[in-house]
């Protein structure tokens, strides 16, 4: 493959200036595009970015929800990251995981401390995880492949992990195939910034994150491998906001382009948080505030209306409860992020953040009840995956919007299993109310779906578990 550099960060620029003072006319036809589940232009993208009238910022929040609506339904997707080891060879300034920092403390988990951990997870309710590892030689895909099977294999009572995606370092295509083969889900990679020489000073030379290409086309190996889920991300605070949504737009073109219309699964946005012993991350510029926050998720989803996008805990449940509304559609609780984290919160202690500081630290029942206090379902599902909706049969049925009529069904399916096995009573009674009034709009839309719906129901409270559509 030829590795072209499709991020020119002057025509980026360029645009976004030429994209000035829109007029209310050109953002409402922008918004009836968005609306249709088109993917945006640049030049379209440029203007949404440069939006200031409060009138019609409010008209594309409300938009932002309904667009994420119209493909996913009102359910939120629920995960936990699951920190496997913290050694690494890079030095990113804004990371705690950077090799100079001598006040982390360095550790990988064992198998039987990574299946300890996963006990942990499952007896919480969790069904899906996103593995996170340290780009090191010790973490090569044949250990990752290791930890994958390990997950997989590890049962505790109901509980098992049915998805796991991986969060690392860019591969060869002959590594990726290795983890193709064990079953992972989505293979996430973050280009941190898009800037160029932003990326070139905060990732210093001698380093392997130092090669700005290689980790660029990191997601089109893992395709080229058959990894069809990919997600991309940045993390913002480390340059200008509206550049990295630009250039965030420009990785799902080209990712678009080169496998056949398919583009990310999902898309992060990550705020940089303050980390152990990293002062860089105290003294940045490029903070983004909670009112740009807001804009830039809202914009996201309509810049590229079929993706999933993932909001975490790295944000307090304050931003969290005014943030989801807008476009998300995934979302992590109950996390913790420190070497063997989880086992530590079990006996009460709330662990050193090393990579940086988590926002939200309630549990999984807590923020489950809250989701659904704000009309929306909580889901466990990974049927789609298992079914063979990825890749292509993914993206032919998100981009029309079709995808919630599998998974809200299943949506329901999953939350109901947690409701029973794992959910406090609080929980479990505004539970129901939430899976009630579900039903009740397939009973006015399609009450055929309602009654398969039904049937299953009953399937899950005989005792049968993973039933879905």
């Amino acid at each position: 493959m030829i590795e072209k550099d499709f991020i020119n960060d002057a025509e980026i620029w360029d645009i976004l200036e030429n994209a000035k003072n829109p007029e209310p006319q050109e953002i409402r036809e922008i918004f009836a595009k968005s609306l249709e589940k088109v993917r945006l232009e640049p030049e379209e993208t440029a203007k949404l970015l440069q939006l200031e009238d409060p009138e019609l910022i409010e008209e594309m929040y409300s938009l932002a929800r309904k667009i994420k609506e119209d493909v996913y339904g009102n359910r939120i997707v629920f995960f936990a990251p699951l920190y496997i080891g913290n050694k690494c060879v890079n030095n990113c300034l804004y990371c705690g995981f950077r090799k100079d920092n001598h006040l982390t403390k360095r550790r990988t988990l064992t198998m039987e401390e990574l299946k300890e951990e996963v006990r942990i997870l499952e007896s919480h309710g969790h069904k899906r995880l996103i593995l996170v590892y340290g780009e090191h030689p010790d973490y090569d895909a044949d250990f990752m492949v290791k930890t994958i099977e390990t997950v997989y294999n590890t049962k505790f009572g109901r509980g098992e992990i049915r998805r796991v995606n991986i969060n690392a370092a860019p591969m060869t295509v002959e590594d990726y195939k290795k983890l193709k083969e064990i079953g992972i889900g989505t293979f996430q990679i973050f280009q941190e910034t898009y800037h160029h020489k932003t990326y070139e000073r905060l990732h210093p030379k001698g380093t392997l994150k130092h090669d700005y290409l290689w980790r660029l086309y990191g997601l089109d190996r893992a395709m080229e491998a058959g990894i069809d889920d990919v997600g991309i991300g940045a993390l913002f605070g480390l340059y200008d906001w509206k550049f990295e949504v630009m250039g965030l737009l420009y990785h799902t073109i080209h990712l678009e382009e080169t496998f056949g219309g398919i583009g990310p699964h999902t898309i992060s946005f990550p705020r940089l948080e303050p980390a152990l012993n990293t002062p860089y991350v105290e003294n940045s510029s490029y903070k983004v505030s909670d009112e740009d926050f807001k804009k830039l998720v809202a914009i996201i989803r309509l810049s590229v209306p079929y993706t999933g996008m993932i909001l975490t805990a790295r944000e307090s449940p304050e931003i969290r409860r005014e943030v989801i509304p807008l476009g998300v559609s995934q979302i992590d609780a109950g996390s913790r992020i420190g070497i063997g984290g989880y086992k530590e919160a079990e006996r009460g202690y709330i662990p050193e953040k090393e990579q940086f500081h988590l926002g939200d630290i309630r549990s999984l029942d807590e923020v489950i009840r809250e989701i659904c206090e704000m009309g929306c379902i909580p889901s466990f599902c990974t049927a789609g995956y298992r079914a063979g909706r990825t890749g292509d049969h993914f993206m032919a049925l998100a981009k029309p919007g079709f995808v919630h009529k599998f998974c809200m069904p299943n949506a329901i399916l999953t939350f109901k299993e947690y409701l029973l096995d794992y959910a406090s009573p609080e929980t479990r009674k505004v539970g129901e109310i939430a899976i009630n009034k579900e039903l009740e709009k397939f009973e006015r839309t399609d009450p055929e779906r309602k009654q398969l719906i039904l049937n299953k129901l009953a399937l899950i409270e005989e005792g049968q578990r993973d039933v879905y559509v």
